[in-house]
C-alpha cells in the first residue's frame, strides 16, 4: 500500500490520536508549543482511500546562520510499525522533510524490544557480571523489534547510540519503567509494591504528609525545589518559565493533559511532581524533593497518589520514564532504578532513536557538535 503524505490541522491531529490508547505526549500538536525554539508540523498518512492512517508531529530546529533544519519525531511517528511494507510509510516521510529543507531526520519508533519485571531487574543489580542492564536475561522478547530494527538499516537509518557511562542518550530515554495497570485493581497494585514500598507509604500516612493536586499557581513552589533537586542530583534544571509555558499549552488543549502534585508536611512542600495524560498512558513526567524531612517519605507518598489517581481515571499503564542502563554500584542513577524498581513494576527497552542523514556533511557537522557537548 502507498501513503499519500501531507500536513494536518491540529483538530485532524488530535482526531487521530483520540482514537487510539496510547500516544507518546510528545506526538499532541500542543507539544510543540512547549518548545519555542523548535517550529512544529503535524503530518498526516492517507491511504488510498483518503483515510487518515498515521500522524506525527515534527519539530524543526534551524541550523544558525544556515536555512537548513534538524527534523525530530520525538517518540513518533505514530505508524503502523508491524507493516510488512514499512518503507511505505517512511520514504513519503523522508521526501516530505527533505522539501521542508531538513538536513537530517531523528526519530523515535514506539517500539518495545525487551522487558525485565521487577524480580528481574533485582536479580541484575545483585549479580556483579552484570555491568549493564541489556546484559541481563529479560522476562519477555519482542522478536518483531529486531525485525524492525533491521529493516531501517536497510533503508538507511543509523540508531542513535547512547552518550555518557549512564546509558542515557541525547534525546529521549532508551530504557524506562513502566507499571502495567490494565486488568489490575488498584489493590493488586498495591500488592505488587514492594515491602519497603508499602511501608513507607504507611509511614508518611502516619506522619501526616499531604499530597494535594496544585495549579499554575504553585508551579513555582515546585520549580523551587526542582532546582535543590538537580543540584542534587548533578543535571541541569528547566527554568520556571518551561514549566509555566508546558502547564498553559498541554491544559489549553485538554485540561486533563497536565497535572501537579505536592507533598506537604508541617507546611513545607516536601515533594513535587507533575503527571501527564495521553490516553490511557499516563507519566511521572518530572519530580522533585526537598533534601528536608526525607524520614517521613513524601516521595513515596507522593507516586502512590499519582498511581491511586491514574488507576482512577482509567490508565493503562504508569510510566515512570527513564532509567539507567548502568547498574554500578558508583553511579548515583542506580539508585534512581532502585526507586523505580519498588513499584513491583517492569523495565522496558525501546527500539532507541534512528537519524536519516539527507544532507551527510551537515548531519556529520551536527554529530560532532552534539558530541563535543
Amino acid at each position: 500500500m502507498s501513503f499519500r503524505l501531507k500536513r494536518i490541522t491540529r483538530e485532524e491531529h488530535l482526531a487521530f490520536i483520540r482514537d487510539r490508547p496510547s500516544v507518546s505526549h510528545m506526538q499532541v500538536p500542543s507539544w510543540g508549543e512547549v518548545k519555542p525554539d523548535w517550529r512544529a508540523e503535524s503530518l498526516g498518512w492517507f491511504d488510498g482511500n483518503g483515510g487518515l492512517a498515521g500522524a506525527g508531529l515534527v519539530l524543526f530546529r534551524p541550523l544558525p546562520g544556515l536555512r537548513r533544519y534538524l527534523a525530530y519525531l520525538p517518540e513518533g511517528p505514530v505508524i503502523d510499525w508491524d507493516a510488512a511494507d514499512l518503507e511505505q510509510w517512511l520514504k513519503p516521510m523522508l521526501e516530505h522533510l527533505k522539501g521542508r529543507r531538513a538536513f537530517s531526520v531523528k526519530m523515535g519508533p514506539p517500539v518495545v524490544v525487551r522487558r525485565w519485571d521487577a524480580e528481574a531487574v533485582k536479580r541484575a543489580i545483585a549479580d556483579p557480571a552484570a555491568g549493564r542492564l541489556r546484559d541481563a536475561e529479560a522476562t519477555t522478547h519482542e522478536p518483531r523489534a529486531l525485525d524492525i530494527g533491521e529493516r531501517l538499516r536497510r533503508m538507511g537509518w543509523q540508531r542513535t547510540e547512547p552518550v555518557g557511562e549512564d546509558g542515557f542518550a541525547a534525546g529521549q530515554p532508551r530504557y524506562v519503567f513502566q507499571v502495567p495497570f490494565a486488568g489490575r485493581s488498584l489493590e493488586e497494585i498495591h500488592q505488587g509494591l514492594n515491602q519497603q514500598w508499602r511501608r513507607n507509604i504507611k509511614k508518611a500516612e502516619k506522619a501526616g504528609v499531604k499530597v494535594v493536586e496544585g495549579g499554575y499557581d504553585d508551579l513555582p513552589a515546585f520549580h523551587e525545589i526542582y532546582v535543590e533537586t538537580a543540584e542534587r542530583d548533578r543535571f541541569v534544571p528547566r527554568p520556571l518559565s518551561y514549566f509555566q509555558r508546558m502547564w498553559t499549552a498541554l491544559k489549553a488543549e485538554d485540561d486533563g493533559r497536565m497535572r501537579l502534585y505536592l507533598a506537604h508536611h508541617d507546611g513545607e512542600v516536601l515533594a513535587a511532581a507533575t503527571m501527564l495524560t495521553v490516553g490511557r498512558h499516563v507519566w511521572y513526567s518530572y519530580g522533585a524533593s526537598t533534601g528536608r524531612n526525607r524520614e517521613v517519605q513524601p516521595n513515596n507518598a507522593i507516586q502512590w497518589r499519582m498511581m491511586s489517581d491514574a488507576h482512577a481515571r482509567g490508565a493503562g499503564v504508569y510510566d515512570l520514564r527513564g532509567i539507567t542502563d548502568t547498574l554500578d554500584e558508583s553511579n548515583h542513577l542506580l539508585g534512581l532504578l532502585r526507586f523505580k524498581a519498588g513499584t513491583g513494576g517492569e523495565a522496558v527497552e525501546y527500539l532507541g532513536e534512528w537519524d536519516f542523514p539527507l544532507n551527510r556533511l551537515l548531519h556529520k557537522a551536527l554529530g560532532l557538535y552534539m558530541a563535543r557537548r
